[in-house]
């Protein structure tokens, strides 16, 4: 398909900033695939919209202070040169790839020093702009000063308009982060509040928690005209077999896969087979989805609204059809929804939940 077909017009006065306290009293917009009716709520109304059994499949990623600024040393004579660095996706104890600025002027063998004694050998560079840095520290001695060096990723639609500070360390996180190592936030999952939590469990929610560390690949714009020749960018994810069980036990009983958030959508349906069944998993997956792609296991999606031309777009369209989320998003704008990060939410709804 045509990258020009998700294209659409936003506002930036829509683009939130902040997310909104309490965060389940975000606005969220109900849209069933193939209906241009649509109806409103919040996302502390969820235990009343889903029914007992159903069972919410969570990504329990953990954000890491992944934007680094050093100083590239200076090399055959060239002056030393500021460096952003954005961490993506790490390959072993000591390596991570990532995404530079500037990075086109970056040579292998380069040395960045971020201050004190954390500093990166530059080891490898792709011809998408990735870069493989080899730092100077490992494992959980890295993670230390990673914690105390860098500063948390937001994305580049808020990032231009003012600096991460102190209360993005916890806006930016979800009450469910345990496994370190993600880049990027499953944002839907913001939304969720310990008293939510506890009036899903009442109301006999099933829960399942699943593992995907998003990586900064999320933000970066499609530049292909067709979609078939975007790549992307491979994500490291993990399916217990506790988690598979759980998801396989609710869809048994009747109940239905609600993905909170296209991370663990993704996920869940890269650890299906044909049948819907859910295996355990444990690697990267590359998975894009699009309009015509059969969905196996997720049958509700809560997601937040996402940029034009991205391939979340592309993701919601495949799961509601096109047409249904082009005209979902008008309405959301027309009735002046939050977008994107720190935005409101919607739940969409396949025709065979």
């Amino acid at each position: 398909m045509r990258v020009a077909d998700f294209d659409f017009e936003l506002p930036q006065d829509l683009i939130a900033l902040r997310p909104i306290a309490p965060r389940d009293s975000a606005r969220l917009l109900i849209v069933r695939e193939g209906s241009m009716e649509f109806e409103e709520a919040r996302v502390c109304d969820l235990p009343r919209l889903l029914w007992q059994n159903d069972c919410m499949v969570f990504n329990d990623t953990r954000v890491i202070p992944a934007q680094l600024s050093g100083v590239r040393d200076a090399r055959r004579l060239s002056p030393e040169a500021h460096v952003d660095v954005t961490l993506h996706k790490r390959i072993a104890d000591d390596t991570w790839a990532a995404f530079a600025k500037p990075g086109r002027k970056l040579d292998l063998g380069d040395t960045i020093r971020f201050g004190g004694n954390l500093h990166v050998e530059l080891i490898a560079k792709h011809s998408d702009g990735e870069i493989v840095l080899r730092f100077s520290l490992a494992g959980a001695a890295l993670d230390r000063a990673l914690a105390t060096t860098g500063a948390m990723p937001l994305p580049p639609y808020i990032a231009g308009k003012r600096p991460a500070d102190d209360r993005d360390a916890g806006d930016y996180q979800t009450i469910f982060a345990k496994h370190t190592g993600a880049v990027a936030a499953p944002t839907a999952g913001l939304h969720f509040t310990p008293e939510l939590v506890a009036k899903l469990d009442g109301a006999g929610l099933k829960r399942a928690m699943v593992t995907l560390h998003v990586g900064a690949g999320t933000f970066l714009p499609v530049k292909v005209d067709d979609t078939k020749d975007h790549l992307m960018h491979a994500e490291w994810g993990e399916v217990s077999e506790r988690a598979a069980s759980e998801i396989n036990a609710a869809r048994d009983s009747g109940g239905r896969i609600v993905c909170v958030g296209t991370t663990s959508l993704r996920l869940v349906e890269a650890a299906s087979d044909e049948t819907g069944r859910v295996r355990a998993f444990k690697g990267d997956t590359r998975i894009f989805i699009t309009p015509g792609y059969r969905f196996r296991a997720a049958q509700m999606l809560l997601t937040n609204f996402h940029l034009p031309r991205s391939t979340l777009f592309m993701l919601v369209s495949a799961f509601c059809g096109l047409e249904t989320m082009r005209a979902a998003y008008a309405h959301a704008i027309a009735q002046r929804f939050r977008f994107y990060s720190y935005g409101d939410a919607c739940l969409l709804i396949r025709r065979t939940a």
